[in-house]
């Protein structure tokens, strides 16, 4: 008995010693839980090399700093070399929004379902041209004069750079290969105009868009540089989306896109790159290229 009785007062007295008075909260002197730090994703933007990388960054810049200040997040511009890497971005949803060429949007429709956001209007219009370029003492008056010389093309994929060209050799019954005695690319549409106008090629076909806006910049350029033919319309090089973004944040960006003409600082940024605003198009526009595209098949790419 005697044991039992020790036992419990052992029990008893291990149990009060583990015991600690309970810490006293005053309620009249809470204090906030501090939040979280988080971390703010950048839009990512894509833009097609149909300028230099140095000449995207100077034009864009004012366009994507006005779409930082509209989202209140920072914007990182993605380059890459060619149309057919940042189609691949796009696939991948490694990007937000795009500015492609027409074809890159033609083979991106066709290959994963890239969706039209919006297009630049340009003189009212949302269509441009294929320009064929010679130097301005050049005796060629139209592509069969160019045979046997020396020739830039912009992008293997490149509606006007390479598949209208293309398509002017094939009716004359050749190809590029037999036809000039040598082609290179230059990965850009003002890198094939300078690429002219400093004797490096006898001839191009650039975005008459482009051609258009580089005069504007260097007007010395109509003096090293002439137009001697200019291709049908064509649908506009257009704003793009990967088919899986958040429907909201589509909706977000393409208002956004629609309004920057009806905001002093948004026409600004958009005078940078030479448009007049933005509007909405349907993939209807495109049916011209398509054809083209289907005639001058995409060369052997690795």
């Amino acid at each position: 008995m005697n044991r039992i009785v020790f036992f419990l007062l052992f029990l008893l007295t291990a149990c009060s010693a583990g015991l600690q008075p309970a810490a006293s909260i005053k309620l009249n002197d809470l204090q906030p839980l501090p939040t979280p730090a988080l971390e703010v994703v950048p839009l990512r933007v894509a833009v097609a090399a149909v300028i230099s990388p140095k000449g995207t960054v100077e034009s864009y810049a004012p366009l994507l700093d006005y779409l930082g200040q509209k989202l209140n997040r920072p914007v990182e511009l993605v380059q890459r070399r060619t149309y057919l890497e940042v189609n691949d971005l796009i696939e991948r949803g490694e990007v937000d929004l795009a500015f492609v060429c027409t074809s890159a949007y033609i083979v991106g429709y066709d290959d994963f379902g890239m969706e039209l956001l919006t297009a630049p209007q340009v003189k009212g219009e949302t269509i441009y041209h294929a320009d064929l370029i010679v130097p301005v003492n050049s005796p060629a008056s139209d592509m069969a004069d160019l045979k046997g010389t020396v020739f830039a093309f912009t992008d293997p994929i490149s509606l006007t750079g390479r598949a209208y060209p293309t398509a002017l050799v094939q009716q004359l019954g050749s190809t590029p290969e037999t036809f000039f005695s040598r082609t290179f690319f230059t990965y850009s549409h003002d890198e094939a105009i300078y690429a002219v106008a400093n004797g490096l090629a006898d001839g191009a076909s650039v975005d008459s868009l482009v051609f258009e806006y580089a005069l504007s910049r260097d007007p010395s350029l109509s003096q090293k540089v002439k137009v001697i033919h200019q291709s049908p319309p064509f649908g506009i090089p257009p704003v793009v989306v990967n088919p899986n973004l958040r429907p909201q944040v589509k909706a977000d960006l393409q208002a956004l896109l629609l309004e920057m003409d009806n905001d002093p600082a948004g026409q600004t940024a958009l005078s940078g790159i030479g448009i007049e605003r933005f509007v909405t198009i349907d993939d209807n526009a495109y049916a011209s290229a398509r054809l083209l595209i289907q005639e001058v098949p995409l060369p052997a790419l690795p």
